[in-house]
């Protein structure tokens, strides 16, 4: 099993430059599945989700060529219908989006029910309620999710999402660009990536407005053409730099960023007071001799991300006081915490809410990434831990960071990875194919 060794007590400093956003790439990959022509999408972020996903794409007969490291060329026009891969589908949440593309370019999708991390059942019901709206028959058997336009295309509808949900709103838009007529969306979610995903359907052709807010209308096209489109930078890749920074006590300029993303996370960072200069399009972060207790609770955008809780765990773990955090979202997102306790943590969960005693030492420690920002979380811990941590499945980790190590041990980590032969290798860059 590949493993991250660190040995703690670094204090990071330097700059490091955010990738592309992971949660809007998983969806504008599989909506260039609708388009007809070439789609050029920059700053795609190298990370094993999209390069899952680009393989799927391929498999149902698209066109993908990279021009360079973060810059691809897809072109659907000669996609045909047929079974997307189970074994590649199987291991990621955002296989749920081709189901709404699929629908809208085909009028049938046959897919799994969605993979990646384990933090909490995640029901896909608002994404069904959102299809049959359309006009499509939907039916969930053996695992899969089986979709079908009753009379060959979709057809606008008035959907209200009982839940805000990321994934319903972005995957009724997807369905919805080349239905018959208007569809508007209630209670949306209003995520950076939703407003992204929409920016690139219309670069397209598609006529999607309000994203951003709680009401979506989208007005039925009979096509889209190709284009170009460049991803927003990852506002939780960048909220984790800026924790790591906070934790070690260093220095780090966060730049290729949109600051008003991180108003949510910076806010709370202010609070344990790191201090935070903010620039056009960079953060500078530097750490405090002494980090203060701080209560935090999860939210729907603009409040704080489900995604940046596990960090922000560790980075309690180490500030004085009694600090709690709440989490909102999932039901058990606090699975990380065993590992940390492994590393002398002192925390109390009880369901949602996690109370943590802070100002304690952590100690490295062998621990498991249980998910992708619960795995980032480890890797910090381990960086302001004494000693030698080593983290086993860091494929969770490397679903949705680019080059972390490289990254990190730029800033002055000490991280190496173990390959199955046991062999200590410098890292190189994260390959996509």
């Amino acid at each position: 099993m590949d493993q991250y060794i660190i040995h703690g007590g670094s204090t990071l400093r330097g700059e490091v430059e955010i990738s592309g956003a992971k949660n809007a790439a998983v969806a504008i990959i599989p909506a260039a599945l609708l388009v007809q022509g070439v789609c050029r999408i920059e700053n795609i972020p190298q990370i094993s989700d999209t390069d899952t996903l680009l393989t799927i794409l391929t498999q149902l007969g698209a066109r993908v060529s990279y021009l360079n490291k973060s810059t691809i060329e897809i072109d659907c026009t000669d996609a045909r219908y047929q079974d997307a891969p189970y074994d590649l589908m199987r291991k990621i949440r955002a296989s749920y989006y081709l189901i709404g593309s699929m629908l809208g370019r085909f009028g049938s999708a046959k897919t799994t029910m969605p993979g990646g991390c384990n933090f909490g059942v995640r029901p896909i019901d608002q994404h069904i309620k959102g299809m049959r709206a359309l006009g499509a028959d939907v039916n969930v058997k053996n695992g899969f999710v089986y979709a079908d336009a009753r009379d060959g295309r979709l057809h606008g509808a008035r959907i209200y999402l009982d839940k805000v949900s990321v994934g319903a709103t972005m995957n009724i838009m997807i369905a919805a660009v080349l239905a018959e007529g208007r569809t508007i969306i209630e209670n949306a979610a209003r995520e950076p990536h939703i407003v992204d995903l929409a920016n690139f359907l219309n670069s397209m052709g598609a006529d999607v407005r309000g994203a951003g807010t709680d009401t979506i209308k989208i007005n039925g096209v009979e096509e889209l053409h190709g284009g170009t489109y460049t991803i927003i930078p990852d506002q939780i890749e960048a909220g984790t730099y800026m924790v790591a920074a906070a934790a070690t006590g260093g220095e780090v300029l966060i730049r290729n960023i949109i600051p008003k993303h991180m108003e949510g996370i910076s806010a709370k960072l202010r609070e344990t007071g790191t201090f935070i200069e903010e620039y056009e399009e960079a953060l500078l972060v530097r750490g405090p001799d002494t980090l203060r207790r701080i209560n935090l609770k999860t939210m729907p955008y603009p409040g704080f991300p489900t995604d940046m809780q596990p960090q922000f765990g560790v980075l309690l773990c180490l500030a004085n006081g009694t600090s709690v955090i709440t989490e909102g979202i999932y039901d058990n997102r606090f699975k990380y915490v065993n590992e940390l306790r492994k590393m002398g943590a002192e925390i109390q969960v009880d369901g949602r809410v996690a109370v943590i005693d802070g100002g304690r030492r952590l100690t490295g420690a062998p621990v498991h990434a249980c998910d992708l920002r619960a795995g980032a979380a480890m890797v910090i811990a381990g960086m302001v831990a004494s000693g030698v941590t080593e983290i086993d499945d860091i494929h969770f980790i490397e679903r949705g960071y680019e080059r972390f190590v490289q990254k990190l041990n730029a800033l002055g980590a000490d991280i190496q990875v173990r390959y199955d032969e046991s062999e200590f290798v410098s890292p190189g860059a994260f390959s996509v194919s």
